[in-house]
């Protein structure tokens, strides 16, 4: 199957394009040997979610009758069988680095990764304790054999040893509860690290004294969609916290094995777990490699990045309030460059303060623990009319949602939980004062989630207002969420499902009427997706009409560019660095009058149609300004950008100019403003 047509790149393929840019920070040695360690941790951990999400989507397709299928996707066996392809090639470049590239280096920082085959006597022994005393009694070893193969269960996302003897099948899971990785005493300067799966697979040999028995990895992930019938009847809050322990028993959409099985034991596990050829997915020795995340550094040598530590915002953290500081400018904050304090210090400074009436936000993935959700409680526990919608469909959050919700409940605040067949994925705060008798608004508009744990992660934009008109309107947004009004009618701000797509679409044909006019004319977007075929096609026409169109996608692509006559005026450059990229910046020309909008939309079918987004216009000239510059900065990095082309082939921008990193850039252009 070919990976894109002339007009559209596959989303779930251009996806995979995506964590293959993933892979290659892993071969990268500009990254430090760990941090190259974690992204092979980052790409497992992708692909897994992947198989869990979009695979199960495909399949369910499947199932549909044909003329609704037609509509929803082409031909979804040919797209799982080329996702089996593009990811059985992926899992084999993955295995080269691990073991042709990470392992050579650790070895020359010391650190030896070594399997049960090459214990020392004096190993073996260590192993032996180790086993007898912390592993033994985390298993249930008396119930791992099955004459019956068809009464096994293997849980989701667990990593198991398995083996066929005696015409039994074994099934014995790795213990999550230990540290997946174990470090032998340092012999002669080297430190000598083994999965726990060795340690268990010397000793689970130890027991088949007669025969040499092969133990083989094994791991399923399993369709994690909750599948509730019917949003619309009774409490959805309910349903899904009722749904939720069913996800572990999903269907399989992916069955991970060692690529050294024998075709005799692939058949009986087929049987036993009732799957297909087509489930089965080849992999290495060792499987959930996003344990990777945590694997040790014995030595005292800094493998690691440098940290940047954020640096403080040069108004909002020296100002003694931040109201005021807000009345007189709109504040940008730019995260992990800069601290998310600022955000948590308004929050704090709202619970205390006595001429804050209001506080309303929505949160969409909270944080375990955080100031920020304890300030929120706080102010409800204050006396503030404190209203929170909280998205509980947020998938693989919803447990913990759940738990902030109960938490804000009982301090007082009014907490509205997700609504049928939409999600709600803005990241908006408003607040109202009373100064003097006169009300005051405050707005918060960001493109990331308001969790502290994210914001040192992924780079994201917020906007602190106080403009009457983009205030009144964020108001507007959340009297709908409220359900005190239907439909809110914004004159600033672009919210979805309402009027994102139609004054997008409006923008980019002022475009395309300057460039028609013969007057300059552009576009600059920069978003973590862009998929939905309308606005591709608006694209399309710009690019025709003569509008230069640059785009900075992390994710999927699914638009095509440098094609005659379609996208020849179109350049796509994507950057994967230390930190996920996140923000969405929209740059439209105007004339010479250039607007600018930021938040929480990508140009997706579901962010325009089918979520509540919203997006700000940036009227603040100071705030414009810093927003140009910062994407220029991108614009230009050629160190860590691809050329997304028609093939998605992932090659770096290659030029003479002088280096740039852009996020490396961005820090220092925040230091430079201090």
């Amino acid at each position: 199957m070919k990976l894109y047509n002339s007009k559209f790149y596959h989303r779930d393929l251009s996806w995979l394009r995506f964590n293959h840019r993933v892979l290659q920070e892993a071969t990268d040695k500009r990254n430090p040997l760990y941090e190259r360690i974690k992204f092979l941790a980052i790409f497992s951990s992708n692909l897994d979610e992947f198989f869990r999400v979009r695979v199960s989507d495909i399949r369910q397709i499947k199932s549909l009758k044909k003329p609704l299928r037609k509509k929803l996707i082409t031909k979804p066996n040919k797209v799982l069988k080329e996702i089996k392809k593009q990811v059985h090639k992926q899992q084999e470049e993955f295995g080269h680095i691990f073991k042709n590239e990470i392992i050579p280096d650790l070895e020359k920082e010391g650190i030896v990764l070594i399997d049960y085959h090459a214990f020392t006597d004096s190993q073996k022994q260590i192993a032996k304790t180790y086993f007898e005393e912390q592993l033994k009694p985390l298993l249930d070893l008396e119930n791992s054999f099955h004459k019956n193969p068809e009464s096994i269960f293997v849980e989701n996302e667990a990593s198991y040893l398995t083996t066929l003897s005696n015409g039994e099948l074994q099934l014995v899971k790795i213990p999550d509860s230990e540290p997946r990785f174990f470090t032998f005493p340092t012999k002669n300067g080297k430190h000598f690290t083994t999965f726990i799966d060795d340690i268990l697979k010397y000793n689970l040999g130890e027991n088949h004294p007669e025969d040499e028995v092969t133990y083989y990895a094994l791991k399923i992930s399993r369709d994690a969609e909750l599948y509730i019938e019917d949003e619309f009847s009774g409490n959805l809050m309910n349903k899904i916290k009722n749904s939720l322990p069913k996800r572990d028993k999903g269907q399989p959409t992916r069955v991970l094995i060692d690529k050294r099985m024998p075709e005799e034991f692939q058949e009986v596990l087929k049987e036993a777990l009732d799957v297909y050829n087509a489930d089965l997915v080849m992999g290495g020795r060792h499987h959930n490699f996003k344990d990777f995340f945590a694997f040790p550094n014995p030595t005292e040598k800094d493998l690691s990045f440098k940290k940047l530590e954020p640096l403080p915002h040069p108004i909002l953290s020296s100002t003694e309030n931040i109201f005021d500081a807000i009345d007189k400018k709109d504040q940008l904050l730019h995260y992990p460059y800069q601290q998310f304090d600022s955000v948590i210090n308004l929050v704090e400074n709202a619970a205390e303060d006595a001429t804050v009436t209001t506080i309303k936000m929505t949160l969409y993935r909270l944080a375990d623990e955080s100031r920020l959700n304890t300030a929120i409680a706080k102010a409800a526990n204050n006396g503030k009319e404190v209203i929170v919608f909280i998205e509980i469909k947020a998938r693989f959050d919803e447990q913990n949602n759940l738990k902030w919700g109960n938490i804000f409940k009982k301090n007082g605040a009014t907490v509205i939980y997700s609504y049928p067949d939409i999600k709600v994925h803005s990241k908006i705060l408003y607040i109202e004062r009373v100064v003097n008798d006169k009300k005051k608004r405050y707005a918060y508009i960001s493109t990331g989630n308001f969790n502290e744990k994210t914001a040192e992660l992924y780079t994201d934009y917020g906007l602190l207002t106080a403009h009457k008109k983009i205030t009144k309107d964020l108001n507007k947004v959340f009297l709908v969420l409220q359900k005190v009004t239907i439909v809110p009618k914004t004159k600033r701000l672009l919210v979805s499902p309402y009027t994102t797509r139609n004054k997008l679409e409006k923008l980019v044909n002022a475009e395309i009427e300057h460039a028609k006019n013969g007057n300059k004319a552009y576009i600059i977007l920069k978003m973590n997706s862009l998929q939905d075929k309308s606005m591709i096609e608006y694209l399309y026409k710009a690019s025709n009409a003569g509008v230069q169109i640059k785009l900075i996608v992390r994710g999927i692509c699914s638009l095509v560019p440098g094609i005659k006559n379609q996208s020849e005026n179109i350049e796509i450059i994507s950057i994967l660095d230390r930190f996920l990229e996140h923000g969405r910046v929209y740059i439209f020309g105007n004339g010479g009058d250039e607007k600018i909008y930021i938040g929480s939309a990508d140009w997706m079918t579901r962010n325009l149609t089918h979520r509540i987004e919203v997006l700000t216009p940036i009227y603040d000239k100071d705030v414009h300004k810093t927003l140009r510059d910062l994407i220029e900065i991108q614009l230009s990095d050629n160190t860590k950008a691809r050329i997304i082309d028609a093939e998605q082939k992932n090659e770096y921008v290659d030029n003479s100019k002088k280096k740039v990193r852009a996020q490396y850039a961005t820090y220092e252009y925040f230091e430079n403003k201090l």
